[in-house]
């Protein structure tokens, strides 16, 4: 038996799967909320209330934070996790904590093809080699897949948190205008995540590159997600700003997952994950995403070769993190 979980900053989910020859099979799966709870053993008691005969062999988390040394100081949480005091508490043989982004790249691997959509057509499909993986969401998450020559195995990185870089004069306006928000750092996360597409919005009106119609600005007043607003009215194309917002969303998203590509040599493909791209699906796949990506220089037949999937399963992170477990139990 084994169990897995993906552990968020609103809602934490939990399964049990059997795995046997090979495979594994669902028992059992349900969702706490994260807030009121002490710890994640506190909710792993409640799951278990009624499984006092029950061997686990295996636990695999994914949870929102940065895991060093087996333990993870959650970010929005808190709660301080040990691999070694759950795999005790669960009287289990091994337990591994995982990066939420390093779980959800790992699932992406398990993901049926209905379950992802290809931006690349000319890409090089039977292509091997490491993977990157980017995801923006509330923020911008990144990692990598990397490949031994026999398997994949996820490496967490902090990539969205780099330095902005722009790459002509609108990004360049977009910098400064940035810069005077955010004195300290411009990271792509400023750009790249609901909060950074709103960003982006508010710099093109602002600015006077744009002007929203009055629909939008109404609706901007009354309703909470501001970036919710301004998707749905580009995807209805009825605010021309709104439709500028997310073409530069969408062409600087290329351009930040061609960088992360580049530097961990992705040939194996490029996954996209986060809440953001299954939603802007038409955006994504109007040409702007591939111009951005394909925009690196002498390397465009590289970039080219290159497969490029948006992950449509939002349970991906429990799927890796299930997955990844199997690795725990001895052959």
């Amino acid at each position: 038996m084994i169990i897995a979980g993906d552990i968020g900053g609103t809602k934490t989910v939990l399964a049990l799967y059997a795995f046997e020859a090979g495979k594994l099979k669902l028992t059992r799966q349900a969702v706490f909320p994260s807030k009121g709870p002490k710890s994640l053993e506190e909710i792993l008691e409640k799951f278990l209330v009624d499984e006092k005969n029950l061997t686990i062999n295996a636990g695999c988390f994914g949870v929102a934070g940065a895991v060093l040394d087996g333990k993870c100081k959650t970010t929005n949480l808190p709660w301080e996790l040990d691999e070694h005091k759950l795999a005790d508490f669960l009287k289990a043989k091994k337990v591994k904590l995982l990066n939420d982004l390093e779980a959800a790249a790992f699932g992406m691997l398990f993901l049926n093809p209905t379950e992802k959509v290809h931006l690349n057509p000319d890409c090089n499909n039977g292509s091997s080699g490491n993977i990157a993986v980017i995801a923006a969401g509330t923020g911008l998450g990144e990692a990598i897949l990397f490949w031994d020559g026999e398997k994949y195995h996820p490496s967490a990185s902090e990539g969205g948190h780099c330095d902005f870089a722009p790459t002509n004069n609108l990004e360049i306006d977009l910098f400064l205008w940035l810069r005077q928000h955010y004195p300290d750092h411009v990271s792509y996360e400023r750009i790249l995540s609901g909060p950074g597409l709103f960003n982006i919005f508010r710099f093109l009106t602002e600015t006077g590159v744009e002007k929203p119609t009055e629909a939008l600005t109404l609706r901007l007043k009354a309703e909470p997600d501001s970036s919710a607003v301004v998707s749905q009215m580009a995807l209805a194309n009825s605010d021309p700003a709104a439709v500028a917002t997310l073409n530069l969303f969408v062409s600087i998203y290329g351009k930040e997952a061609s960088n992360l590509s580049l530097k961990c040599l992705g040939t194996g493909g490029v996954f996209i994950g986060g809440g953001i791209a299954p939603k802007i699906l038409p955006f994504m796949n109007n040409g702007k995403f591939l111009e951005g990506f394909f925009a690196k220089g002498r390397f465009l037949g590289l970039m080219k070769s290159i497969p490029i999937q948006v992950a449509l399963n939002p349970e991906a992170p429990l799927i890796g993190a299930s997955n990844y477990a199997t690795r725990l139990i001895p052959s």
